[in-house]
Formats: C-alpha cells, sequence, structure tokens
C-alpha cells in the first residue's frame, strides 16, 4: 500500500477503490463505519484532498478524489489506508494477523464529463444496487446521504464538482443504470484503464506511459 500510484498529478478525477482481504468484512457495526470516516476527515487535515464522493459497503469502499497538485493522491491514500489498518487490527486484536486489505488501493483518472456523472452515479447507488436500502440517499455510509440529508456541517466534507450538478440528479441517482454503464465501469477497473471516452483513454495511456500497465487498452468492451 505505500507505494505510490501510478499516476498521481494534480487537476484530474481519480476513482479509488480497496476490498477486504478474504472477502471478509471491513465494517458490520455502525462504529465502525463511522470510525473509517472520521479517519477520512484526519486524513484531509494530514495531507489535504478534495472529496467528491464516497461510498463505504460492508467489504470494500469506493471514493471519487480530486487532487490539487501532483502527489497529494499517494499521499492522503497512505495516511488513510495506514491509520485505518492499524486501528482496524488494534479493534480487532489481529496485529501481526496479515493485511485486511487484498492489495494495494487501485486508482483509476476519469474523464471530468458524462462520464464523471456515470461513475459518480455508480458509486454513490451501491448500496441501492446491492438492495440494502430503497433508496441511494438512505445508506448512511454514502455521500449521497451525505449531500441530500446531511447538516450544513457535514456537508462541506464534500467538495465542489468539476462538472456542474444536474438540477435532477438526485432522481436520476435512484434510477436503474443501463448495463452497459455499469459492465465499462467494471471493465475499467478489471483492465487497469482510465475510464472516459475511447479517444480520451488512449490519449491518457500514451501521455502517462501506462502501456504496459493496462490490460488490453485498445480492446473495446463487448456488451
Amino acid at each position: 500500500m505505500g507505494r505510490p500510484p501510478r499516476v498521481d498529478i494534480g487537476g484530474m478525477v481519480y476513482h479509488v477503490l480497496n476490498r477486504a482481504n478474504f472477502r471478509f468484512k471491513l465494517f458490520s457495526k455502525d462504529k465502525q463505519y463511522q470510525e473509517f470516516l472520521d479517519i477520512l476527515k484526519e486524513s484531509q487535515e494530514c495531507a489535504p484532498m478534495r472529496i467528491l464522493a464516497y461510498c463505504l459497503m460492508p467489504n470494500h469502499w469506493h471514493l471519487v478524489l480530486y487532487p490539487k497538485h501532483e502527489g497529494e493522491l499517494s499521499k492522503f491514500m497512505h495516511q488513510m489506508t495506514l491509520t485505518h489498518t492499524q486501528r482496524f487490527h488494534v479493534r480487532t486484536k489481529t496485529i501481526g494477523y496479515g493485511h485486511i486489505y487484498q492489495g494495494r488501493y487501485k486508482s483509476f483518472l476519469v474523464e471530468d464529463d458524462r462520464y464523471f456523472l456515470t461513475l459518480m452515479r455508480y458509486v454513490e447507488r451501491n448500496a441501492k444496487r446491492a438492495a440494502l436500502v430503497k433508496r441511494a440517499e438512505d445508506w448512511k455510509w454514502s455521500s449521497a446521504h451525505t449531500r441530500f440529508l446531511g447538516t450544513e456541517k457535514q456537508k462541506k466534507f464534500l467538495s465542489p464538482w468539476p462538472v456542474e450538478e444536474p438540477d435532477d440528479y438526485r432522481e436520476w441517482l435512484n434510477r436503474s443504470e443501463a448495463k452497459e454503464e455499469i459492465e465499462n465501469i467494471r471493465y475499467s477497473i478489471k483492465r487497469s484503464k482510465p475510464y472516459g471516452s475511447e479517444e480520451w483513454v488512449q490519449k491518457i495511456i500514451k501521455k502517462f506511459g501506462l502501456e504496459t500497465t493496462v490490460k488490453d487498452p485498445w480492446r473495446p468492451k463487448k456488451i
């Protein structure tokens, strides 16, 4: 987890995620979810980071981050994952029992247009997609809850988007996604590939020399 991301630049959006090792639960009680959110806030104080969205699920989490400067992503993620790992082991009395995550967190650049909006909906719909709640904003451990039901103080935890938020975003958030949207985001994750239009993706891969790290970068997803 201490290794820096392959690309760590400012002014671009990242989709960041990680899963628990051996599919065990990272969170099973409210206080464990809250502990993670508290760690996110503490990490912001040590390593400034614009947080656009998040969703904590029982065995994994998603973040949408928007660093301002080069190197901020790796500093923030190192602080956050190290602190969470240490506190998890102390709380569960498992110090010395190995890693709690499957491996190093994954981070993917995202094109800041309709692809960004699609990703935001994908992340904030996680609990609804898993049938844990009826409406996305009802999941207490997501930015959708903070965005629509949180106090003014809680809402300040979230940073403004790089694109204008649609007026009907809350309604759109709770509509079913197209299968293609879900599959393309999951394809990006599986192939370690930036998420955006094919032209933009190819440009990013070439610009940052990702040809050797992206799996099948030129092959489009078959739906």
